[in-house]
């Protein structure tokens, strides 16, 4: 485990500087969904497979759809479409109204939470964090998921992809869930699964920690969090927690 976090401070367009965070203690988490708190990746493909076989295509494997997902439903469908041979996307708009409708009814199919994920979200919620979920899945499904997963009211916020809001990495909707809260962004933990995640925790000036039991490799993670201090990678619920009572250790010392 490293030995301390820290914060990116905003500066120069041209530069990132970085300070020891030792002043505050983290009073807000965010969280990813697909691949960070749930296992989805039979959902998605299974959608998936039904939108293609409706449109004459043939069908993705798992290990794609891992790779697809991440950056939004529509990405995930011209993927798929293009590995299943419509490269030019002709297919788009049928193929799209095709698997909202089979995703509709299917988004909670074989999901269940990864291990040590419910444990870690109640212990968050006894010591009073807000929590957040903030999806590339659209807003509909997310909602959903989230509720029949881990039941009403867990979260304080759960939000997916809607018309006309930027979807991550844009860091805006992460920034207004923490401003929602009224929870600095330094105060606030960022995690997820992808690149994306680092991404969107990086520029919304969160500590972020990137797990690896999701969609991305932890070589593919490694990656992600190379020159930021920001990120880090993770292997279980029980390190993240260690992480938390790592900071609000040191809180407690400096005061």
């Amino acid at each position: 485990m490293a030995a301390s976090y820290y914060h990116r401070k905003a500066g120069a367009a041209d530069a990132v500087h970085t300070e020891r965070m030792e002043d505050a203690m983290y009073k807000a988490c965010i969280f990813d969904l697909d691949g960070t708190l749930a296992d989805t990746l039979k959902s998605l493909t299974f959608s998936v497979n039904e939108t293609m076989k409706e449109i004459g295509l043939l069908m993705i494997t798992e290990e794609q759809c891992r790779k697809f997902v991440g950056n939004g439903a529509k990405v995930l469908i011209e993927e798929a479409l293009r590995a299943g041979g419509d490269s030019s996307l002709h297919l788009f708009d049928r193929a799209f109204a095709a698997y909202q409708r089979i995703f509709d009814a299917n988004c909670t199919y074989m999901v269940d939470p990864y291990p040590g994920v419910t444990e870690m979200i109640a212990w968050m919620k006894d010591q009073g964090m807000k929590l957040g979920v903030l999806s590339n899945k659209p807003d509909r499904q997310a909602v959903h998921v989230v509720k029949e997963i881990f039941g009403e009211g867990v979260f304080d916020q759960v939000r997916g992809q809607r018309d006309g809001v930027p979807r991550k990495p844009d860091p805006s909707e992460a920034l207004s869930m923490a401003a929602d809260f009224g929870i600095s962004p330094d105060e606030t933990l960022y995690v997820g699964d992808s690149e994306v995640d680092a991404a969107t925790g990086r520029a919304a000036g969160m500590d972020t920690i990137l797990v690896s039991w999701g969609f991305r490799s932890r070589e593919e993670l490694k990656a992600a969090a190379s020159g930021a201090d920001t990120v880090r990678v993770t292997d279980s619920a029980d390190e993240i927690l260690a992480m938390i009572n790592e900071r609000r250790n040191k809180d407690e010392h400096v005061q």
